[in-house]
């Protein structure tokens, strides 16, 4: 089976393209080091599997390049390889069109099998992940309609928080949407006041909650 791996850290590119052309039934097609590179190897190349990392340069992360290959691929197979064991994190991808999700830390063999099961056509969830998916599903159905705290924000505000969570510093948010960088630091701190929250991973995670990172663009 063919395999593009889309990862940021050479080194980890390196080791993942070792561990798979050692397999008689796999090989790495290509290498990306962003969600950019990601779509266009895809595109070309037409791998069976991509190994997808989440945290990549911002502006073209994993959950982005996921959905825009689905979009021009449907029946390419998706497997997330991330060090988030998070549930937002999963949801999001699973939301984005990745049909597997698997942390770092997993073992070799795992992540083998992995592979394998997505190309099958099946979808694979680490346990950690698959545990999360259950429990969340458990709380939604017991959880009443709750008041839709993103109805705070200003649009300006909402923009703002998007760009934050995919990783842009103040000055490239204040770049993009034509503002000064106190503006941005000002919009920052009146969304964490509030959504009452406290530092810049709460402002992603909360973001993916709420399908900030699902606009395009």
């Amino acid at each position: 089976m063919s395999v593009l791996i889309a990862d940021d850290h050479a080194v980890v590119r390196s080791g993942l393209a070792m561990l798979i052309n050692s397999q008689q039934d796999m090989q790495v097609v290509g290498v990306a080091a962003d969600g950019r590179e990601a779509v266009e190897l895809g595109v070309k190349l037409l791998p069976q599997v991509v190994l997808m990392d989440l945290s990549m340069p911002p502006g073209e992360n994993g959950l982005i390049a996921t959905a825009r290959l689905k979009e021009l691929l449907p029946e390419i197979r998706v497997l997330i390889l991330t060090m988030h064991d998070d549930e937002e994190y999963l949801f999001q991808s699973l939301k984005a069109g990745a049909v597997g999700y698997i942390v770092k830390t997993a073992p070799d063999f795992d992540l083998l099998k992995a592979i394998r099961t997505v190309h099958q056509g099946e979808s694979y969830l680490y346990p950690s992940a698959a545990k999360s998916l259950i429990e969340r599903f458990l709380r939604q159905g017991n959880k009443s309609e709750e008041f839709e705290s993103l109805q705070l924000l200003t649009e300006r505000e909402k923009q703002t928080l998007r760009l934050v969570a995919m990783g842009y510093a103040n000055k490239d948010i204040a770049e993009q949407l034509c503002l000064s960088v106190k503006t941005v630091e000002a919009y920052k701190a009146r969304i964490m006041e509030k959504l009452d929250l406290k530092t810049r991973p709460e402002m992603v995670r909360y973001a993916m909650k709420k399908g900030l990172l699902d606009l395009e663009g």
